[in-house]
């Protein structure tokens, strides 16, 4: 090895590397250990292993370079050269145990910032290691496991390689699910439908059908099944094959049983298993000369003969551990194959078993109990392969899977393996999400807030000597639809956190103090915020009354402040990227041969001279309506930065308004006012909410309405509940509170509960028709 040579701690760890001479490695600090001034020991890791260094003041090395390596920190990449010494006794912290490098010169490449997860220090908890996954991925032991995953694909591909399988490569985008579209994540494909694949099954069957006879894929595997548990993930690498079938399906099972075989030999034979299992141990992978096929009513009964209570249908995840206990007591293998399903549990390709209908031939594969393939013969007349489909409900979008049929195909089978669950299980790693490199599972890819419009207005940081943030701003940072109505100034008394946060509130006969809407802060300063306003309230001696908060802000009021929590109203909310709006098209029509215009109006003060004029008449006419229930003053111009306008007009008559009011990046917009005014043609309002809602994207929602009935939530229950429902249903009855809610759902708008809150003892039903009483016209 020349002087100055990278030389990599594999190479030294080989019997067959030169043992002489000065050596340069690269590596990461494990941990230091300073003895005294003059002396300090390195442990450094490259990949697999690891090596001791030894920094000694003297030939060279000064007292002060000691002290600088001892402050260099854990986990940064040096690079160090010395010479190879045998030490005195084999050094049990290092892989190499019968050598260690004496430092004549050592560099730092890349510090280590930060640090704060150990890879060496037990408990491992495995959310803690999955948090700090990069540090966690430089253990040996994970390199040793991805190498291992890295040979079993290899294997694989060797093995079907020789027996002339063509390896291919299918699209992930289809247009239509294989099995069950709740199983599916769904894309926005150039605006129309598609779906991301949840295997390659429908591709590798028109490939058969293309006459390419043996075909597989190493590729992508997407689940959006939300099961969080230790063996299943939303996205995996799926190894899957195809293959014509001369005369038996059993061809398809012998063959996946030899590929299988093949892997775990490999992986047995591979030195790096003994590095996993030092922080993953596992027994060995039993392997008989014969690995056992057992027909699926076997396996029941031997579930059954063990005292186990089975159905016919399928087994659960405890009954196929069980069975692989059963089946390695009694064959002396972890590997096994569970044969002719039963047709309920199978999907619309499986091919029946002639000789009794009920049973499929398809079959699982098992590891250590637990299912690790699923494959079988499929169904290859296209008529029959219709009626499937069709009593599945997955005819939608496989026009181009059945031509493949149509057009003749060979009898086939194939199989679906995760490879993920073959080295989770092969290892023993107790969880797959170890078994990958960076895991996906429905709570992966949490969602992160989106940037804040006015960040001038971060009620996160500090404030010290500056000016409250605007209530507009406020709003357009973390409103909802409830938050807008706190800018009718008259009616609202605004209360200021020293952060900067707002709640609006409005005190009633001395007595009560009205409030609606979550805080306009952060989520995390909830409990903050809301604890100093309540001190305020006490401080002026008011019964608060929170209303119509988040699931969030109810949480916080009920566990923290023990208030009593109901709800009667809901948000009503509605996603127009992911349901578009239906628009009556006979109106549009109409409107257009009137000569209406439905448009968005750029304000001046000629529009809002006109618009003034038909909101009093508007107003006017509502006074002989009764009593009329409303969140906040028909002010449209107000704030007009953040709002939009549409209208339906006419020769300088405006027939309809509507007005959206831009909230948080999170809650969207809010169509605040949809205004009909006197004498406008029938369906021109629903037009012209048409229109706006087709002019944004994202979430957006028609406010709070009335929910069917009261529903009781944190400490209310009994008879105060059922009375509070009664007075409640009598009120929505005479005040016709379902009305509006009416209107929001022609657009397809969904009701999100929100709550309204009190304390203990602190609403009466007088304070109830007390609180309607608020909000009437």
């Amino acid at each position: 090895m020349r002087d100055g040579e990278l030389t990599t701690l594999d190479e030294l760890a080989s019997e067959k590397s030169e043992r002489s001479g000065r050596f340069t490695v690269r590596g990461r600090i494990v941990h230091q250990r300073k003895t005294s001034p003059t002396l300090i020991f390195l442990l450094i890791r490259d990949t697999t292993h690891t090596i001791q260094c030894v920094l000694k003041q003297g030939d060279g090395v000064p007292e002060h370079m000691i002290k600088w390596a001892s402050q260099v920190s854990v986990e940064s990449l040096v690079q160090i050269s010395g010479t190879l010494h045998r030490p005195p006794s084999p050094i049990s912290s290092a892989s190499i145990s019968n050598l260690e490098l004496h430092i004549e010169s050592l560099h730092t490449l890349s510090p280590a910032h930060s640090v704060n997860y150990d890879n060496y220090r037990p408990p491992e908890q495995m959310q803690q290691r999955l948090a700090h996954r990069i540090l966690d991925l430089r253990h040996p032991a994970n390199h040793a496991l991805f190498r291992i995953r890295a040979a079993i694909i290899r294997v694989w591909r060797n093995e079907l390689d020789k027996r002339d399988f063509l390896e291919i490569q299918t699209p992930k985008l289809q247009p239509a699910a294989t099995e069950s579209g709740a199983e599916v994540f769904k894309v926005n494909y150039f605006g129309r439908k598609a779906f991301l694949a949840q295997s390659p099954q429908l591709a590798k069957q028109m490939a058969i059908s293309s006459d390419m006879k043996r075909v597989y894929e190493v590729g992508p595997v997407f689940r959006a099944e939300n099961s969080n548990t230790h063996r299943h993930l939303a996205e995996y690498t799926g190894l899957d094959l195809e293959m014509e079938i001369r005369e038996s399906y059993s061809e398809l099972m012998d063959l996946l049983i030899t590929v299988l075989v093949a892997i775990i030999k490999q992986v047995q034979s591979m030195p790096e298993l003994a590095v996993v299992r030092e922080r993953f141990p596992s027994d060995d992978f039993l392997l008989p000369d014969q690995v056992p096929i057992i027909p699926f009513t076997q396996g029941l009964q031997m579930l059954r003969d063990d005292g186990r209570e089975v159905a016919e249908e399928d087994l659960s995840t405890p009954d196929e551990i069980r069975l692989g206990e059963l089946v390695r007591a009694k064959y002396h293998s972890d590997l096994y194959v569970l044969d002719k399903f039963p047709a309920n549990a199978r999907p619309f390709y499986t091919h029946l078993d002639p000789s009794d209908p009920k049973w499929t031939n398809s079959f699982d594969m098992f590891f250590r109990g637990q299912e690790i393939c699923t494959g079988g013969q499929r169904v290859t007349d296209p008529a029959e392969l219709r009626e499937k489909m069709k009593t599945a409900g997955v005819m939608d979008g496989m026009d181009e899977y059945l031509a493949a049929f149509d057009a003749g195909v060979a009898p086939h089978g194939g199989a679906g393996l995760g490879l993920e669950r073959i080295v989770f299980l092969l290892l023993n790693l107790g969880d797959v999400r170890y078994a990958t490199l960076f895991h996906r599972d429905p709570k992966s890819l949490p969602e992160k807030p989106p940037a804040l419009p006015h960040p001038e207005a971060d009620t996160t940081r500090p404030r010290t000597g500056k000016e409250a943030p605007s209530l507009e701003a406020l709003i357009h940072n973390y409103g909802d639809a409830s938050n807008t109505g706190w800018l009718d100034a008259d009616r609202w008394t605004i209360w200021r956190h020293y952060n900067g946060a707002a709640v609006a509130y409005s005190p009633q006969k001395g007595r009560l103090a009205m409030m609606i809407g979550d805080p306009l802060c952060d989520r995390s300063q909830f409990p903050e915020v809301i604890a100093a306003f309540l001190a305020e309230m006490k401080e002026q001696d008011l019964t608060p009354i929170w209303m119509l908060v988040s699931e969030g802000v109810q949480e916080v009021l009920a566990r923290q402040h023990n208030m009593r929590t109901f709800t009667c109203a809901e948000e009503q909310r509605l996603d127009v990227d992911e349901n578009p709006p239906e628009v009556d098209q006979q109106a549009v029509r109409r409107a257009e041969r009137d000569g209406v215009k439905v448009h968005e109006v750029t304000l001046d003060e000629g529009f809002i001279s006109r618009a003034n004029r038909e909101i009093e008449r508007w107003t006017e006419e509502r006074k002989h309506k009764g009593k009329q229930m409303y969140m906040t003053e028909v002010r449209p111009f107000v704030d007009q930065a953040h709002r939009r306008y549409f209208a339906a007009e006419k020769d300088d008559q405006i027939f309809s308004l509507v007005v959206l009011a831009q909230l948080s990046p999170a809650h969207g917009h809010q169509v605040k006012w949809a205004l009909d005014f006197p004498g406008a043609p029938s369906g021109v309002i629903d037009v012209t909410v048409g229109k706006a809602l087709e002019a944004i994207t994202g979430p957006v929602t028609f406010g709070a309405g009335a929910s069917e009935s009261l529903q009781p939530g944190f400490r209310m229950h009994g008879a105060r509940a059922k009375m509070m429902s009664r007075t409640y249903a009598s009120i929505a009855s005479t005040m016709g509170l379902r009305k509006k809610t009416g209107f929001r759902e022609k657009f397809g708008a969904q009701g999100e509960s929100v709550y309204i809150c009190y304390p203990k003892n602190g609403l009466s039903v007088r304070d109830m028709r007390e609180m309607v009483a608020f909000f009437e016209d």
